[in-house]
């Protein structure tokens, strides 16, 4: 029986959100992003643009008689974050020979189905990677977090209060406009977790909520080693149920609300800071996130959220192939909820 390109599309749309498979691997912020309100769509244009407002726009005149002269002098507040769109795409591929060798009915349908997992599922790794390390080969003009690794990424492991923050996100650079709303929380644990390590996560907590216009933090996404050493530190307040009550939900650890959760792109990832020193030969390790996704933002255009293309006949070959398409970028509205935390590995 011969398969159609039309069924074959329509299979990839219909597993196109329920990809899985061997080569799985935890991508936290990706899924985070949709689940916690992370995602957008725009409709077009060449570029993305985010207006900030960066300065106090008049000042205040205090009246003692009333005819005191009220001070105009007034600042442009606005500047715009401007950001590069980064396209990928990923194709799906079947030949003819397979189609002979699979030609039991709908056989070369579920082969279609493992290519569409496989491919989903490495695009998804890669842009997980690229955000949160940025450190991929391919996406290289695609934003990240780590402002460690390149003078473009949002959160830098240094003091807010500090002057080392010196990065420049969309454009707008860190040193030119210190205000709060433009500087990450950071904060280390000293490489002692069991010491150091909640108090470290409080004082980022805090001082983000303190200066985000809106929302508060929701994830936190970590090291697996900084996973284990919160589990251990909350070990002695978690409490057991009845195995009979054990399939009402997969339950998640949180921090003040917050769900908090490990991704494996961020094993063994270093960072270099002036503001945390450790002891001479130690290494200072990415630890952990903590995320506003009301300030962070993965645009998508509506066209291209890993939009699957119909399949077509390659030409000069017997091979017939699908595209899969994504159009995105990691903005930035405001860093000053969001926060980076290192030395907690241990």
């Amino acid at each position: 029986m011969a398969i159609s390109n039309d069924l074959l599309s329509s299979t990839l749309f219909a597993i196109r959100d329920g990809e899985v498979d061997e080569l799985y691997k935890k991508v936290a912020f990706l899924d985070g992003a949709r689940k916690k309100g992370g995602v957008e769509t725009e409709s077009g244009g060449i570029k993305l643009q985010r207006p900030l407002s960066l300065a106090e726009h008049s000042s205040i005149t205090q009246l003692a008689t009333g005819y005191e002269p009220v001070s105009l002098a007034v600042n442009d507040v606005l500047r715009p974050a401007i950001y590069d769109w980064t396209d990928f795409v990923a194709p799906i591929v079947v030949t003819k020979k397979e189609e002979y060798e699979n030609s039991g009915e709908y056989a070369i349908v579920k082969i279609v189905e493992a290519r569409m997992k496989s491919v989903m599922g490495m695009l998804r790794r890669e842009l997980n990677k690229q955000i949160l390390v940025g450190n991929s080969s391919v996406l290289t003009s695609m934003n990240t977090l780590n402002g460690s690794i390149s003078s473009t990424g949002f959160l830098e492991p240094e003091l807010a209060s500090g002057t080392n923050q010196n990065n420049t996100v969309g454009g707008i650079s860190k040193t030119t406009f210190p205000v709060p709303g433009w500087k990450n929380q950071a904060q280390s644990a000293g490489a002692v977790f069991a010491t150091n390590g909640l108090d470290a996560m409080s004082k980022i907590y805090i001082g983000a909520n303190s200066v985000a216009p809106m929302g508060d933090i929701s994830h936190i996404i970590g090291s697996e080693a900084f996973m284990s050493q919160y589990k251990k530190a909350l070990f002695q307040n978690e409490r057991f149920i009845n195995e009979k009550t054990l399939d009402g939900g997969r339950m998640s650890l949180a921090f003040a609300g917050a769900t908090v959760e490990a991704d494996p792109a961020l094993t063994g990832i270093t960072v270099t800071t002036t503001d945390f020193a450790l002891p001479l030969g130690a290494t200072n390790y990415l630890s952990a996130y903590f995320l506003n996704y009301e300030g962070v933002k993965l645009v998508f255009h509506k066209d291209a959220d890993f939009a699957v293309s119909p399949f077509e006949h390659v030409s000069g070959t017997t091979a017939r192939s699908a595209q899969l398409y994504v159009k995105c970028q990691l903005i930035a509205d405001f860093l000053g909820g969001q926060g980076m935390l290192v030395n907690a590995n241990s």
